[in-house]
């Protein structure tokens, strides 16, 4: 009978987890519309913020993903996508799918939840990508209204799409 060890990092065919500082990761997130630029032009090398934290990029380096559980200062509760980009060809909802899992097997049965910027992304359908990874629209935040989007892990049966556009 084998010892489960709970934290050695993530590797599949998908994503790799990396340390919140992680250059690709960093680069990535740089691009992102979320990324904070300080008046005084620094530049910190972590980027993902306090609380427990699951960082992952694909192995081409074109996509980072980052899961975030901390106390929600509008009482979110559960963990957090706080980061997705995709700058590869791998469809978004794919690589959605798969990061879900990878966070459910460090947080079992957490809610999911992310916030989209409807000001801020160039789409006439807000959180497309979460939509056809099966989330679900569930409110507005007051501050900035904001779209919360979230996945209950009763809902993570739906089929996983092709990895790439056809």
């Amino acid at each position: 009978m084998g010892v489960q060890v709970p934290f050695l990092p993530y590797f599949t065919d998908t994503w790799v987890e990396v340390k919140d500082g992680n250059v690709a990761g960093r680069e990535l997130f740089k691009r992102h519309y979320s990324k904070y630029h300080y008046k005084d032009g620094r530049q910190p090398k972590l980027f993902v913020g306090p609380g427990q934290k699951l960082v992952l990029i694909t192995p081409d380096g074109k996509a980072v993903f980052v899961w975030r559980k901390f106390k929600s200062a509008d009482s979110q509760q559960g963990v957090n996508c706080a980061i997705f980009r995709n700058e590869g060809t791998q469809l978004s909802s794919f690589l959605i799918l798969q990061a879900e899992s990878i966070a459910w097997n460090r947080w079992p049965g957490e809610r999911l939840y992310t916030y989209v910027n409807v000001a801020k992304i160039h789409s006439n359908n807000p959180g497309y990508c979460f939509k056809k990874a099966g989330w679900s629209l569930c409110g507005t935040t007051k501050v900035n209204k904001l779209l919360i989007f979230e996945k209950l892990a009763s809902t993570s049966l739906l089929p996983v799409p092709a990895m790439h556009a056809d």
